[in-house]
């Protein structure tokens, strides 16, 4: 798979609750996580491998690395588009995020994070992503 070419892709609006925001009425940054989680669980519901499915095959894939680089703020009551890309599956799965403002298309928000597979039963990490997570793409090793 080429780097930074998505697979697959969702995409999930979010509108900034009152409670999200900080006393300059601004999307405290702390809750980007939450947004990713958001559109994450969309992109991973298209793909039929939501954390449940992830349970009932055996694996948890937990996030090892995040990273967020906030160029606008998000502003209380602004409705906001998350775009999230997988990017990468073959060793791990990387989601690149982009969030936006919903109206105008600006982009505010870019972020990516990594999961990798750990089998439940052995409770060790998978160097090599499990066949299961191929199948859901549909794609051969």
């Amino acid at each position: 798979m080429k780097k930074g070419k998505a697979l697959i892709e969702a995409s999930a609006e979010v509108t900034v609750p009152f409670h999200d925001v900080d006393m300059m009425s601004y999307a405290w940054h702390g809750h980007y996580a939450k947004y990713l989680e958001i559109a994450r669980c969309v992109l991973l519901d298209k793909m039929d491998y939501n954390y449940q499915q992830m349970v009932d095959s055996g694996y948890m894939w937990p996030i090892i690395d995040m990273r967020i680089k906030y160029v606008k703020p998000g502003k209380f009551g602004m409705k906001l588009s998350i775009l999230a890309q997988l990017v990468e599956y073959e060793n791990r799965l990387k989601i690149d995020y982009q969030i936006s403002d919903a109206k105008t298309g600006k982009k505010l928000t870019k972020a990516y994070t990594v999961q990798v597979a750990v089998d439940m039963a052995t409770e060790e990490m998978c160097f090599v992503s499990p066949d299961v997570l191929f199948e859901k793409l549909g794609l051969e090793r």
